[in-house]
């Protein structure tokens, strides 16, 4: 049983900080008071006490309590005893090496498998995929294995972006990136546009958003699917 939400990004251009989820956050997490929040990704070197204020200022829009699992003596504990998780975004690197020193990702893994609430964004929500090997993020610190908590049977690459025919950019594009991925790995790849989220209810994945995400599976083109496109079977 799994109840998630997988968000490309926290922010749209010109919005507040989850303005874009909140209405369908209200819903999200109608049956809960407080959201245990986990600041580990810190976007730009944020303290955790910084963001979870932050974060706390978003929910209280719709009356709930985020407390931060960076507070709690035993953070394992603090897992087992949530109401509802929010992983935020930042550097996913920096991230899975923390859930790792805390020893944290068998714990959260059996408690959003038992229907737990969860919203990620961003590297909250690059954790779902098997690996974190389609993050976007510099490798700053060295965590002691890629893999995540495996409750979608693909990987994520958040805030996708397409090519701009008129750049003048000279790099590698998110899909060559993609590709250079697949030459080593075999797992699918969902490009999630800006505004752009997963409903992960049970065993069904559904694209949800105004915009199309591009999918990348092994030896065969990039192709791409609407919104309310099923994706359970993507393996």
């Amino acid at each position: 049983m799994k109840n998630l939400i997988i968000a490309s990004t926290s922010t749209l251009h010109g919005s507040d900080y989850l303005e874009y989820l909140m209405d369908e956050l209200a819903l999200f997490y109608k049956d809960v008071s407080n959201i245990l929040f986990i600041p580990y990704a810190r976007p730009g070197g944020i303290s955790h006490d910084d963001y979870t204020k932050k974060t706390q200022v978003a929910f209280s829009k719709i009356g709930k309590k985020v407390i931060g699992i960076h507070t709690f003596k035993d953070p394992i504990q603090a897992i087992n005893n949530a109401e509802a998780i929010f992983t935020g975004g930042g550097n996913t690197f920096v991230l899975v090496n923390a859930l790792y020193k805390h020893n944290i990702i068998p714990a959260l893994k059996e408690k959003l498998l038992s229907g737990t609430p969860y919203l990620g964004t961003s590297a909250g929500s690059n954790i779902c995929g098997l690996t974190m090997k389609t993050s976007n993020d510099m490798p700053i610190v060295y965590p002691p294995s890629f893999n995540t908590i495996g409750m979608v049977p693909f990987n994520i690459n958040p805030h996708y972006l397409d090519p701009d025919v008129n750049s003048k950019h000279m790099g590698e594009t998110r899909e060559t990136r993609i590709k250079e991925f697949h030459h080593y790995n075999t797992s699918p790849v969902i490009g999630l546009r800006e505004g752009s989220w997963l409903r992960v209810k049970d065993n069904s994945i559904i694209l949800k958003g105004a915009l199309k995400a591009r999918i990348f599976e092994y030896n065969r083109p990039p192709y791409e699917v609407d919104p309310g496109t099923q994706l359970s079977d993507l393996k």
